[in-house]
């Protein structure tokens, strides 16, 4: 992925922040897919927002349902003003927000017969992973390593963002992995 596109993508995201603040129009779409025509494929992504080095939102697809520019447009929109976790931002802290993309890759279901299995088929640092478990659902981008390092601490938090008990992975939930690109403004 060349620099030219990546700048492209974090654009993107930050136009459609601005365009929602200020009704303006700024993402020409025809110009973007003909320059980009990979713009038009399948893609995931999670948006994330810092503001000076804090968590400000974040929201994103698991699975590609619609072009790359579109989830980018709509997470991008998500994590500025429909994280519940926050307040929606405001015209003032834009120039504050830094933007993150992660471009998932397909998810990849693990299979395994014990904690132990799965610990070895699991890359700190580098899987992200889905946990599910009937209509219990949670999702952690391979950045969240950092904050939780440890294999069991990480499956712990991971298992009650589901709304499951924190040792979950006893009852053999449904574990998939993936992989992401990050693109970030520097």
């Amino acid at each position: 992925m060349n620099t030219s596109f990546k700048k492209t993508l974090l654009q993107i995201a930050r136009d459609a922040i601005t365009e929602q603040l200020t009704g303006e129009i700024l993402i020409d779409r025809n110009r973007l897919t003909d320059q980009y025509p990979e713009l038009t494929e399948p893609g995931a992504v999670f948006v994330t927002l810092n503001k000076n080095h804090q968590l400000r939102g974040c929201i994103g697809s698991i699975e590609a349902h619609r072009p790359l520019m579109d989830d980018i447009i709509e997470n991008a929109v998500s994590a500025a003003f429909r994280d519940p976790r926050f307040i929606p931002l405001i015209k003032d802290e834009l120039p504050d927000i830094s933007v993150e993309i992660s471009i998932l890759s397909a998810p990849e279901v693990v299979g395994y017969n014990s904690v132990t299995e799965l610990k070895q088929k699991v890359k700190p640092g580098t899987d992200g992973i889905i946990l599910s478990n009937g209509y219990h659902r949670a999702v952690f981008l391979p950045q969240v390593w950092e904050q939780l390092p440890g294999f069991d601490l990480f499956f712990e938090h991971l298992c009650k963002k589901a709304g499951l008990s924190g040792n979950c992975l006893n009852d053999f939930p449904r574990i998939e992995k993936f992989h992401v690109t990050i693109v970030e403004e520097p």
